[in-house]
C-alpha cells in the first residue's frame, strides 16, 4: 500500500499531486518494482526495510540517502510479554522522502508532526519518534515487571517467572537495536553537509543523539537489573513452594495423629472412658476431640519449626 503526503501550512496532509512524502507499507511485488524503477533504489536496501532481522545502517547514494533504522514493533496480546523490534527504511531525495514500513502504523501522529518545515525535518522527526517509542515501551516494561514481581512474591508456579524471562529477552533485543541506531545517527551527522541539512537540523541531530544515549542507558540498566535478579526470583518461587509443602506436611501429620488414636481405640473406648452411650452425643464429642487433637498437633509442629 502506498500513501502520499504533502506539506501544507507546515503540516502533512494526504495528497496525490505533488506528493513530497511517500509511505510504503508492505508493498506488493508490482508496487515494489514500480518504486524501484521510479526512485532508482537498490533492491536489497529496499527489501531490508521490511526485514526485522536486518541491522541498522546508513548508505549514501549519489542522489539520495538510504537509512535502515530499528524501531519497536507495536505490542499485541498475542506476543505474550515479548516486545519485538522491527525495521523501517527512510530514503531521502532532494525533494522527496520515501518511508518504507513492514506494518501499517501511524507514524505522523503526536506533537512532533504538528509543525514541519520540510522533508528533512520530517526525516529527522521520524528518527526521533522511533527513539521516543523505545522510551515509552521501556516504561511499559518497567510497569509490567513491577506487577509480575508482586505476583512472584506469592507465586508457587513458573508462569510469572517465565513472563519475566520473556521481558528480559525483550530488553536484550532493545539494547542491541538501540546500539545499532547509535552508530547510524553518528554517521548521519557526519554526512549532514553532503545531504543538505541545515545548521538547525544538525543541532536537532545532537538532541537526537542525546535522547538515544539516554534511551540506551535506561534499557541497559533495566536489562542488567533483570539479569542480576533472575536467580533471586527463581529462589522466591522455590521458597514459596517449600513453605507450602511444609504446611501440607504439618496438616498431614495433624490429621494422622487423631486418626491413630481413633483407629486404636475407636468409638467403643470412647463410650467406656466417658460413659456416654447416646450416639447423638457421643459422635459430636468424638469429632470435637479429634479436631482439638489435630489442632494442638498442628500448633506444636509450627512452633517446633520456628525453633
Amino acid at each position: 500500500m502506498i500513501t502520499k503526503y504533502r506539506i501544507r501550512d507546515r503540516r502533512l496532509t494526504p495528497a496525490e499531486d505533488g506528493a513530497q512524502v511517500w509511505v510504503v507499507t508492505a508493498p506488493t511485488e508490482d508496487e515494489k518494482k514500480r518504486l524501484l524503477a521510479d526512485f532508482s533504489i537498490d533492491e536489497h536496501t529496499f527489501s531490508s526495510a521490511f526485514d526485522p532481522e536486518e541491522p541498522a545502517r546508513l548508505e549514501t547514494e549519489p542522489d539520495h540517502l538510504a537509512l535502515i533504522f530499528k524501531r519497536p514493533k507495536n505490542y499485541s496480546s498475542k506476543d505474550h510479554f515479548l516486545f519485538k523490534v522491527t525495521s523501517m527504511g527512510l530514503f531521502l531525495f532532494g525533494d522527496r522522502l520515501v518511508l518504507a514500513l513492514p506494518e501499517d502504523v501511524s507514524m505522523f501522529s503526536g506533537k512532533y508532526f504538528k509543525q514541519v518545515s520540510g522533508i528533512r525535518e520530517v526525516f529527522l522527526k521520524l528518527i526521533y519518534n522511533s527513539i521516543f517509542h523505545f522510551m515509552e515501551h521501556l516504561k511499559v516494561i518497567s510497569m509490567i515487571s513491577d506487577e509480575l514481581e508482586a505476583k512472584i512474591t506469592y507465586s508457587m508456579e513458573n508462569k510469572h517467572l517465565i513472563n519475566m524471562f520473556t521481558l528480559e529477552k525483550s530488553l536484550v533485543y532493545y539494547v542491541n537495536a538501540i546500539t545499532a541506531n547509535t552508530g547510524v545517527i553518528e554517521r548521519l551527522k557526519h554526512a549532514a553537509g553532503k545531504a543538505g541539512f541545515s545548521q538547525r537540523s544538525v543541532e536537532f541531530m545532537d538532541d537526537i543523539m542525546i535522547e538515544n544515549q539516554q534511551c540506551y542507558r535506561q534499557a541497559s540498566i533495566y536489562s542488567n537489573i533483570f539479569a542480576s535478579l533472575v536467580g533471586a526470583r527463581a529462589s522466591i518461587v522455590s521458597n514459596n513452594l517449600n513453605i507450602l509443602m511444609k504446611n501440607l506436611n504439618a496438616v498431614v501429620i495433624a490429621v494422622a495423629v487423631p486418626s491413630f488414636f481413633a483407629g486404636v481405640g475407636g468409638m467403643s473406648e470412647l463410650y467406656a472412658i466417658t460413659g456416654i452411650r447416646d450416639p447423638k452425643v457421643a459422635y459430636p464429642v468424638f469429632l470435637f476431640a479429634m479436631l482439638l487433637l489435630g489442632w494442638i498437633t498442628f500448633v506444636l509442629i509450627k512452633r517446633l519449626e520456628k525453633h
